[in-house]
Formats: structure tokens, C-alpha cells, sequence
């Protein structure tokens, strides 16, 4: 966003060099920034300058110069002084003003336009158009989704900017106030490399916020595309990525649209279904067991090890005898032998299941 403390701070920087004080006034004789404050009657002389047709004119002893963008007047300059070097420094000041402005404006409409093909709000045949007009190319991009979970997200914004392999051709924005957008371009990373970058760069972005921010943030990101109109469905996949993560994943904080695996499927499932499922493996009563911690942990780590007996009970550190004991022990709460396969998988969906169902209860 363009503000007026920007301004402020090129008018310093040019007294500073020049050495010589200047004005910036809107064309209706407002002042919004200047290094030192002229005469009132200051402000009726840009009045009447501004409606004259000259792109500069003296009088007394200001320098007037029009600072014209897309053929209106956004400011009118006033330099102290006369003489030829005063008119000279002028007009560098006018040049410098009107790029930051230009600069400014066509952040501001890429940063906008960017948002709308996010979110869907524009038609195909304009995405093409408004993106050729903002020299935006069609390159191979991913994008990633933030969550800052409502903390500081400006701040985790400009440090995501700043980032060392944000490249100009990416776009770092927002479309609510908990979650910030990166469109990566990723032309540059070969396709036999490019999954691995990707996790990379997730895992960048929880870093640096974590440690320089001291924010806690999950990452989700969507699939490669190569068109800008289909930046809206990588946005989608990155999304959902997060909200499959949270419920069946949440204790990585970086998820890949394209590693959900069963997680994919079963948060599409209608409670109808997964209240049909849940019955027909535990009848009308889920077990109590699965609220035990030890118990659950225990069952994972078995899962984890593929079902080997030996190597879960020696990560345990219990004797092999114990942990089969246990086995038996959670094979009655729940009426599944895990030891086996077809079990074990039931079992797992199962607990996947129900997590989806409270879920969704908590929504």
C-alpha cells in the first residue's frame, strides 16, 4: 500500500542531497508532506496552478512542477528557490515521485488482481487479458496457505515477503485475516526435484515464523499448475490440505495437497456413512479404550513398526511377552485383533473416522 510516509521519506532524502526544501500538496492545495512548511498563500498559488495548463511555472520564489500520472495530477511539487539547478533538481524529484506512484499503483493492482483469481471472482477471458496488461507470465506455480491461527499476520506477512527465495514473480497476499497467500513460481526447480523443494520451502516458512515471529503456523500446499486461471484450484487443494491436516495429521505442520492419502477420502464421507461404519465395526458404543492415552500410543507405534512385535516392544522398551499382553488386552476392548492386517486396517480407518465425525460435530 502506497502511504504518504513514503512520500515524506523521498522529500528527506532529497533535502538531504540538495539541501534545498520542497512541498508536496494534492492538486487542491492540501499539504501531505514537505520539509518545511511554506507561507499560507502557498496554498491558493498551487490552487492556481494546478488548473493552469503548464507543467511548471515560478512565482516569487517557489518552483512549481505538476507530478502527472496517466494524464492527471496526482501532486503538485513545490521547490524553494530559483535558478537553473533548482528547476533541474525539481524535475528529478517530479520523476522519482511519479515512479513511486506508477510503482505503487501496479503493486496494488497485482496484489488485487492476484486476490480475485484466488478466490474466483473473475472470468476466464479477463484473467487472460487484466494479466497480460500487468506482465504477469504463464509460468508453473504452487500455491501455499498460511495459518497464522489470528496472530500477528502483518507481521508474519513482511517476513514472508523478505523471505530469500521469494522471487519477484511471486505473490505474497491475504484474503482473510488468519491466513496468508504465497504464489510461488516455480519454473526454476526441476520436476525430479520438485516435491522435495516444495516441502522445503513449507518447512521454510514454519521456521522462520516460529523463530523470528514466534508464531505457530501450519502449512498447506496444492498441486503444480501452469495456467494463472487454475491458481484458484491449487489455492483450493492447499486449503484443503490444511483441513484434512488438522483433523488426521495434526501434529505435522506442513501437509502436501497430494499426500492425504486416506485422510483425502474420508473427510468426504457424509456422517451418514461414517455413523453406519463406526456402528458396524464397534455396534453402538465406541470403546473407552480410545481415549486412552497409553493405550493409543501403543497401538500406534505397533502400526508404525507394520505390525512387528519385536521391534514395536523394543521401542517401547516393555519385554515382548508385555506387549503382547497388551495386544490381547486392547483385542477385547475393541473386538479387533490388530495383530492382523485386515484388523489393523479396519481399526485405523476406523479411528480416522470418528475423528472426522467430532469434527465435524465441533463445526
Amino acid at each position: 500500500m502506497f502511504t504518504n510516509q513514503k512520500l515524506q521519506n523521498t522529500l528527506d532524502e532529497i533535502k538531504e542531497i540538495t539541501k534545498k526544501d520542497v512541498a508536496l500538496y494534492t492538486p487542491k492545495g492540501k499539504l501531505i508532506a514537505y520539509t518545511t512548511k511554506f507561507l499560507n498563500e502557498v496554498e491558493d498559488m498551487v490552487n492556481e496552478f494546478s488548473h493552469s495548463m503548464a507543467e511548471s511555472q515560478t512565482a516569487k520564489e517557489y518552483h512549481f512542477f505538476k507530478v502527472i500520472v496517466e494524464g492527471e495530477t496526482d501532486y503538485i511539487l513545490i521547490m524553494a528557490g530559483g535558478g537553473e539547478d533548482t528547476y533541474m533538481v525539481g524535475r528529478l524529484a517530479v520523476c522519482q515521485i511519479r515512479n513511486l506512484v506508477v510503482s505503487a499503483a501496479g503493486q496494488y493492482d497485482r496484489n488485487n488482481f492476484i486476490q480475485n483469481v484466488l478466490l474466483g471472482n473473475m472470468l476466464i477471458v479477463d484473467i487472460f487479458s487484466k494479466a497480460r496488461k500487468l506482465h504477469i507470465d504463464q509460468v508453473p506455480r504452487v500455491v501455499f496457505v498460511i495459518d497464522t491461527k489470528d496472530k500477528g499476520i502483518d507481521d508474519a506477512m513482511e517476513l514472508v515477503k523478505n523471505l530469500s527465495n521469494v522471487k519477484t514473480k511471486d505473490f505474497v497476499t491475504s484474503v482473510d485475516e488468519h491466513n496468508i497467500v504465497l504464489v510461488k513460481d516455480v519454473s526454476d526447480i526441476k520436476e525430479s526435484k520438485l516435491e522435495d523443494e516444495l516441502r522445503n520451502i513449507a518447512n521454510l516458512l514454519v521456521d522462520t515464523l516460529q523463530m523470528e515471529a514466534m508464531i505457530d503456523v501450519r502449512v498447506g500446499y496444492g498441486n503444480v499448475i501452469n495456467q494463472i486461471p487454475e491458481i484458484t484450484d491449487s489455492y483450493q487443494e492447499a486449503k484443503m490440505a490444511l483441513e484434512v491436516g488438522r483433523v488426521f495429521f495434526f501434529k505435522e505442520p506442513t501437509i502436501s495437497y497430494g499426500k492425504l492419502g486416506i485422510g483425502r477420502l474420508i473427510h468426504q464421507l457424509p456422517m451418514s456413512l461414517c455413523d453406519m461404519f463406526i456402528k458396524e465395526v464397534f455396534g453402538n458404543k465406541i470403546p473407552e479404550i480410545l481415549d486412552d492415552e497409553e493405550s493409543m500410543s501403543t497401538i500406534m507405534n505397533f502400526f508404525s513398526n507394520n505390525l512387528n512385535i519385536s521391534e514395536t516392544a523394543r521401542q517401547l522398551y516393555v519385554h515382548r511377552n508385555t506387549l503382547v499382553y497388551r495386544l490381547e488386552r486392547i483385542e477385547k476392548a475393541i473386538g479387533l485383533d490388530i495383530r492382523k492386517f485386515d484388523d489393523a486396517m479396519t481399526f485405523r480407518i476406523a479411528v480416522m473416522v470418528i475423528a472426522h465425525i467430532k469434527d465435524q460435530k465441533r463445526s
